[in-house]
Order: structure tokens, then C-alpha cells, then sequence
């Protein structure tokens, strides 16, 4: 429901003679009064004055309420209902993220992968028109979540993701080639992975500038993010006292994320905070929008049968009383 429309919207003008008509009435009723008095008479001032003659005004009142009235009657007012037929040119997206060990590294707030879930979930939801899918990777690589359009189910599977969940290390290029595997064979007319990491590729079968090779074939773009501060980071060490923290060189493999960028029609983006992490996510959305067809629908259903009612129940109640109440006056 959108609100109330007229069909008539220039018969409203007409509500403006009512002001008009109170003026004339008051002027009207003001010069009455002054020609009624006569010298000599102030001791009959008031006299035979009852509440009749003070409620009179009431009949002016109850007609120039009916006048209104009507006038917005022929105006005809309509309550209208929108829908809307959306068509959308997909985009296709897999979210491949980095959960090894050092993703826990506190320069960002609280760790690496808290804040790259978080700022990933306002992504998703940001995009509720579109197919997303999330492949998670460390030492090895699996499917947390293939391509769906239930943002709802991809959310939580993504905020169940812990590092340790697998092998620990860095393989970008079998993250990367599982992520492709995944989002290869979809028809829609853009097909996007947005791989994450912290690292240099340190494990896995698949070299990563063969991964990028293989996503170029399928006509996959790939945004690659290098998420760290630059210099040292407190980065989490197993000791026998349980896990400290020591400040660690940051080591991010920035050539081969460009060349991966660069070969599949991408971009290379380095986040190095919860702040610059947001703009990547932002920039990356603004680069990837889909094409959205909006039909709208407007279904209109008067609205004049209630006012109608009303001016006729005050046009019979002034009419009642100008007849029987006011009958001597009138």
C-alpha cells in the first residue's frame, strides 16, 4: 500500500472556496449584528437570546463540512497497491577464503578472519539478487557452501567457519581451482570469485597462476585481496604455555595475486584494516552490479464510498436540526 491518490487531484482546488464562504459568512453575520442596533435600547440588550441563537452556526458549520466532503468525493480518492515483477541479469559469485593460522593475527579487529566474515556477510547481504558460494582454504581447500540463492544458509555456514578446520598452510591455487570448479559450469552472464588471503602459497598441487589460467578459459574475473597491515603483526605461536602472540614480519604474495587480477580481467585490492577491508568489499560491489528490470504494477480501489457516507449522515443530521431545533430561526 502505497497511500492515497485522487483520480480528480484538480477538483481539490475547489475545497479552497470554503475558507472563502467561512469569511463571507462571518462579514455577513458581523453586519447583521451592527444593523440591529437602535439608541435607547442597552436595557434589552440580550434579551430573549437563547442557546438556539449562540449554536446556530452549527447548521453553516455542518453545510460547509458536507461541501468539503463531496467535493473530495468527485474528487475520488484511491488507495493504490504496488508490485513489483523483477528480471535480473545474474552474477554469479564464490567467496574463497583464506582460514590458515596466521588469519588469526590480531592487526585487524578482533583477528584477520573474524573481520574478513564480518565485512563478507554485509557483502552477501548487500546483494540479495544474486547466486553466491563459499570455498574456504588452508593447507587444502573444500566447498562450505556451492552457489545458492538462500543468503540465509550461506551466512551461517560462513559464520561456522574456524581456522583449524583443515591442514594448516597456504594453498591459494587449489583454493582458487576449487573455487573455479564450483562456479565453471554456471550459465549466468557474469562469473566472479572473490579470493581472499593473508600469505604466499606454500602448499598444494595447483600453482596459483595455473588456477588463474584455468578461471581465464572459463571466462571467470577474479577480485584477489591481500589482507594484512604492512610491517609486523601480532601473530598468534603455540608455546607451552598456550597461545602468545608475537610480532611477526607480514608476508603477503601481492605479485602473484596481481598476476592472478591481471590475467582473469580482475583486480588486486590490500586491505590493511577493518576500515580499508569495508572499502575493498564496497568498490568490488560497485564494480560488479547486476542488471535489474523492475515492472511495477499499480492496482487503484476508490476510496470515496466512506466520505460519501459520512456527508450524507451530516447533511441528514443538518437537515433534522434545521428543521425541528432551529425551526423559529431559519
Amino acid at each position: 500500500m502505497s497511500g492515497i491518490t485522487f483520480a480528480e487531484p484538480r477538483l481539490l482546488y475547489l475545497l479552497l472556496l470554503i475558507p472563502a464562504a467561512v469569511i463571507f459568512y462571518v462579514l455577513k453575520q458581523h453586519k447583521a449584528s451592527a444593523s440591529l442596533k437602535m439608541p435607547g435600547l442597552d436595557q434589552f440588550r440580550g434579551a430573549g437570546k437563547t442557546y438556539r441563537n449562540h449554536l446556530r452556526h452549527v447548521l453553516f458549520a455542518l453545510r460547509t463540512l458536507v461541501i468539503g466532503l463531496l467535493i473530495i468525493v468527485v474528487a475520488r480518492p484511491q488507495a493504490t497497491d504496488s508490485y513489483q515483477d523483477m528480471s535480473t541479469e545474474g552474477i554469479d559469485i564464490i567467496l574463497a577464503l583464506d582460514i590458515s593460522g596466521s588469519m588469526l593475527a590480531r592487526d585487524f579487529k578482533p583477528d584477520r578472519l573474524e573481520a574478513s566474515k564480518n565485512v563478507a556477510t554485509e557483502f552477501i547481504s548487500g546483494r540479495p539478487y544474486d547466486r553466491m558460494g563459499l570455498v574456504v582454504f588452508s593447507g587444502e581447500s573444500f566447498t562450505q557452501c556451492p552457489l545458492t540463492t538462500d543468503h540465509a544458509v550461506l551466512i551461517n555456514l560462513l559464520r561456522e567457519i574456524q581456522s583449524g578446520m583443515i591442514e594448516d598452510g597456504t594453498a591459494i591455487g587449489m583454493g582458487l581451482a576449487t573455487a573455479v570448479n564450483r562456479i565453471k559450469d554456471s550459465e549466468a552472464k557474469s562469473k566472479v570469485i572473490i579470493l581472499l588471503t593473508d600469505g604466499v602459497n606454500n602448499m598444494g598441487e595447483i600453482a596459483p597462476a595455473t588456477a588463474a589460467e584455468i578461471a581465464n578459459s572459463y571466462g571467470i574475473r577474479v577480485y584477489t585481496i591481500g589482507v594484512g597491515t604492512r610491517g609486523s603483526a601480532p601473530y598468534p605461536v603455540r608455546t607451552p604455555f598456550g597461545i602468545q602472540y608475537q610480532n611477526m614480519q607480514v608476508e603477503i604474495d601481492e605479485d602473484i595475486l596481481r598476476e592472478i587480477a591481471r590475467n582473469t580481467g580482475g583486480r588486486y585490492f590490500r586491505a590493511t584494516d577493518n576500515n580499508k577491508l569495508m572499502e575493498v568489499y564496497s568498490e568490488i560491489d560497485k564494480l560488479e552490479k547486476s542488471k535489474i528490470d523492475v515492472q511495477q504494477y499499480l492496482r487503484k480501489e476508490e476510496k470515496y464510498f466512506f466520505p460519501a457516507l459520512i456527508a450524507f449522515g451530516l447533511f441528514a443530521f443538518e437537515l433534522l436540526i434545521r428543521y425541528t431545533v432551529f425551526r423559529n430561526l431559519t
